[in-house]
């Protein structure tokens, strides 16, 4: 047993994830069907798709060869998302919402309604480890759409940003879709918005009939199907090592199959900045996953968590809730909750990881 009393998986051959449940209707592949690629920018990152295009459809494609149709699809479906719940743009519902002036009631659309509202929930249920209202600490820390900081913060400042923050202050008018402005709130839905784009997609795909395929934005991912052979789509969970050093850092590299599955990952070397003002003492490391409840960013041993769900929205939001929690209170969480679930932390000879019961269900 580890000093957290938990179980530590040490494993340097690869681990196969695959779901527990699978319909024999998803897992039929296209006959003849051919495998498509589509790729672009969004939210301050980039998307990717692949999918499987029918043998017999015969779709309009533009100069380079790709399905303009599909394409289209799916940048109508990143364009509402993003007009909807980015706080980098002044124009979004989400940025109306936090210019609005205490007490006034403002109308979301479904969509970012439904966001908001999830992301309330796992506020709550995370007992304020993921919190929607941050956006003052993000923008403080430099990790919002404010300038970005090669100096931390000092006290008075981050107290400054919590007194603006506070999930619970955050009231909602579930039958007309309303949110109320207490005063003060901005709300920033990055830490889940990303997800719920990927379901999004996703969904709109199957809508129009393109039943087999596997989305992408900014690391999050969602597979639906099968590949033209009758291969699921195999992702390798991403880890805060390279292949190269990942067996000598005790991390095990697991594929899991996205048939009908989401994979997020909340990880401290993906955003940063190192401060070094302090000309008398060691330069100190400042990661992008603040935890609301202090003001600042988390810092314990945890290097990332990969979060598999059946939808992004919810391994988005809960891959940040269970790295503010930590190693000990996150696995503690995403058992309880059955979540299915991967905690890498760093240790004096490199990384260990710990998994959930519910992760460890899908090995192979």
């Amino acid at each position: 047993m580890t000093p957290l009393d938990l179980p530590v998986e040490v494993r340097h051959e690869p681990r196969v994830l695959v779901p527990l449940q699978m319909t024999s209707a998803g897992v039929q592949p296209h006959a003849g069907g051919r495998l498509r690629h589509l790729a672009g920018q969004t939210m301050g990152t980039t998307w990717s798709v692949a999918y499987v295009q029918p043998a017999d459809v015969a779709n309009a494609r533009d100069d380079a060869g790709t399905d303009a149709g599909t394409d289209a699809c799916i940048r109508a479906v990143l364009a509402r998302v993003d007009a909807q719940m980015s706080n980098w743009r002044d124009d979004s519902d989400i940025s109306a919402l936090n210019r609005a002036e205490a007490g006034q009631w403002i109308a979301l659309p479904d969509d970012a309604f439904h966001v908001l509202e999830t992301a309330l929930r796992v506020a709550r249920e995370s007992g304020g480890a993921y919190d929607p209202s941050a956006g003052p600490l993000v923008d403080l820390w430099g990790f919002g759409p404010a300038p970005r900081r090669e100096v931390a913060p000092s006290v008075d400042e981050v107290m400054s940003a919590r007194e603006r923050c506070g999930w619970a202050r955050v009231v909602l008018d579930i039958q007309g879709k309303r949110v109320q402005q207490p005063g003060g709130i901005s709300l920033d839905l990055c830490a889940i918005a990303k997800g719920f784009a990927v379901d999004a997609v996703s969904l709109a795909l199957t809508d129009v009939g393109i039943a087999h395929h596997l989305v992408e934005i900014g690391g999050e991912l969602r597979g639906e199907g099968v590949k033209p052979d009758g291969m699921p789509w195999w992702v390798e969970l991403e880890a805060p090592v390279t292949k190269a050093n990942s067996e000598a850092a005790g991390i095990a590299q697991d594929l899991v199959a996205l048939h009908g599955l989401s994979v997020a990952t909340s990880g401290d070397y993906r955003r940063f900045f190192i401060d070094a003002s302090q000309t008398s003492a060691p330069s100190k490391r400042y990661a992008h996953t603040l935890d609301p409840r202090t003001g600042y960013p988390a810092s314990h041993a945890l290097a990332s968590v990969s979060v598999v769900h059946r939808e992004c929205m919810l391994a988005d939001a809960w891959s940040t809730a269970l790295t503010v929690l930590g190693p000990q209170a996150g696995m503690q969480l995403a058992t309880a909750r059955d979540i299915a679930a991967r905690f890498v932390m760093r240790v004096p000879d490199g990384f260990r990881e710990t998994v959930t019961p519910a992760y460890r269900a899908m090995y192979s």
